[in-house]
């Protein structure tokens, strides 16, 4: 993961055309933020879909997307409009992320939601939206026909989506995110599940009430792969590789690993042969 900020494009676009040619490194990440949440508080941040679009047409092989998309930034219709045309330039290769947004108690949520006049209503709302716009999202990517959706979040009239995403039925859902009553939305409609590393005990016990909100509708728990974040550290690689190895242990097969700025020289060569091959161990 490349968290495009406080960071130059073509240091991304560096880091994310090593990786692709590199076939053990199987996925690249972007984050979702319009303004910085570390470093310089004026400092640049792109846009993710944007530049998840470009990266898009700068790789062949890596699977990508964002971790995770705020669902509060973009109405879903929109979102899936663009979702649909990353997943095009990329010849299917798009893992959609998606997440309920920021929690009131970040101390830079409120910031980049007043800057661009979006609303920032409570957490329980936002879940309830996020829940929604999962049902509308794919939807459009899969009906033929257009349709109308009148919930208590949100309203669309002669709903339609062309083109369609590449994969079929429709690119993975990724949602990222800890609270229980996002798991219950996790349970419903997520391919795969994220956490941010650093607590694992934490996120164990939240796999574990994820198992149970699974069984609680129906679905095998076995059908969400679960992923975590984990933070590399360049100095100290065998504390990574010991973070990655408890991830692993803990039931995380999917592991994302944040990269943070500057990027050295061969960053991606480094992550192959200094991280990864505790995997195989």
């Amino acid at each position: 993961m490349t968290a495009p900020s406080q960071v130059d494009y073509r240091d991304v676009l560096r880091v994310w055309r090593e990786a692709d040619s590199i076939p053990v490194i199987e996925h690249a990440w972007l984050y979702d933020h319009l303004m910085p949440i570390f470093g310089d508080p004026n400092g640049p941040t792109y846009e993710g879909w944007t530049l998840l679009a470009a990266l898009a047409a700068q790789t062949r092989r890596l699977r990508l997307g964002l971790l995770v998309t705020s669902n509060r930034f973009r109405p879903p219709a929109m979102l899936a409009k663009i979702a649909a045309t990353v997943d095009v330039i990329s010849g299917g290769r798009l893992d959609f992320g998606i997440g309920a947004g920021s929690r009131p108690s970040h101390p830079l949520a409120r910031r980049e939601y007043d800057a661009h006049g979006l609303p920032f209503d409570d957490f329980g709302h936002s879940v309830g939206s996020l829940a929604e716009a999962c049902t509308i999202i794919r939807r459009l990517w899969t009906e033929t026909e257009p349709f109308d959706f009148h919930g208590s979040h949100h309203r669309l009239t002669g709903a339609f989506g062309n083109p369609k995403p590449v994969q079929l039925p429709y690119p993975p859902i990724l949602i990222g995110g800890r609270s229980a009553a996002l798991l219950r939305v996790v349970a419903e409609h997520a391919d795969l599940w994220n956490i941010p590393g650093g607590d694992l005990a934490d996120a164990a016990s939240r796999s574990a009430l994820l198992d149970r909100y699974c069984a609680e509708i129906g679905r095998d728990p076995a059908a969400i792969t679960r992923s975590i974040h984990l933070p590399v550290s360049y100095d100290q690689p065998s504390v990574t590789r010991a973070a990655i190895a408890e991830g692993i242990d803990a039931g995380f097969g999917h592991i994302v690993l944040g990269l943070s700025t500057p990027y050295p020289a061969d960053v991606a060569h480094w992550v192959a042969d200094e991280l990864i091959p505790i995997t195989a161990v």
